[in-house]
């Protein structure tokens, strides 16, 4: 007779990475920045703007983290450091950023800017019928929650944990176990047991701030990678190429039939 395995920490809650996982630039990022840039700046090379763009977060990332001085004056100077590095005039730059940031700001906090990838929502849709408890865990700042709401994400606003508002960001196990905290107070005072991270999973596209991270955490971790450009279905760091030594998916589809078909991750 054939015996079903022993279930020992079925999945209780399952979090979501936000950028590149539920959610994804409605165009690429370099050509939503040309496009606002060039009333103000004229029209700069895409090639030179997405290059310093990445240069431009990247370092930024590194010197400010969890937006040390404000999201405002950290984007801010991520554009501005953006245009000048695609060979923006630095006196027409410093006479209209004001202005650009403002509109980029807007643009990048709304549906504007982005849009949900076809199998978000179905997702977190099927976990709410097994029973599951979902959330956000995401480097981003408040603005994550306008985008959330502009696009009719279903989930409550008070699900989307932020590294801006925790002072932690991913891969610190601290902003997954806060995340696991404020749901899992949620679920008592709905009578139900306090949620272990070994009962939780975490999908996302970075190997390091994701999956890695919420395996520091404790948690259960899935890696993202989807099909595409990148900009458009993909979003690999260096390195991210070739992984073999994880538990990788190819959408959130196959996050379900995860959950499904394991309940638990042995």
């Amino acid at each position: 007779m054939l015996l079903r395995p022993l279930v020992v920490n079925p999945i209780r809650l399952v979090t979501f990475d936000a950028l590149y996982t539920i959610i994804t630039p409605r165009l690429p990022v370099h050509i939503q920045y040309s496009q606002t840039f060039a009333p103000y700046l004229g029209v700069l090379d895409p090639h030179s703007l997405q290059r310093s763009f990445r240069l431009a977060f990247g370092s930024l990332e590194s010197e400010q983290p969890v937006y040390t001085k404000g999201s405002q004056a950290w984007w801010s100077e991520v554009i501005r450091r953006t245009a000048l590095g695609a060979d923006a005039d630095p006196d027409a730059l410093e006479a209209s950023l004001p202005t650009i940031v403002s509109r980029l700001m807007t643009r990048f906090g709304s549906k504007e800017g982005y849009r949900v990838f076809d199998d978000a929502i179905p997702a977190v849709r099927r976990l709410r019928e097994m029973n599951i408890m979902a959330a956000v865990i995401s480097n981003s700042d408040s603005r994550l929650r306008t985008v959330l709401q502009d696009l009719d994400f279903p989930l409550p606003l008070n699900s989307v944990i932020l590294s801006e508002e925790e002072g932690f960001e991913k891969p610190s196990p601290e902003i997954f176990l806060r995340a696991i905290s404020l749901v899992s107070q949620r679920a008592e005072r709905q009578g139900r047991n306090p949620i272990k991270p070994e009962e939780c999973l975490h999908v996302g596209d970075e190997l390091e701030s994701d999956y890695n991270g919420a395996l520091a955490a404790g948690m259960k971790a899935l890696l993202l990678q989807r099909s595409g450009l990148d900009g458009e279905q993909a979003h690999k760091r260096p390195g991210q190429e070739t992984i073999t030594a994880v538990r990788t998916v190819k959408d959130l589809g196959e996050v379900i039939h995860w959950v499904e078909t394991f309940g638990t991750f042995q």
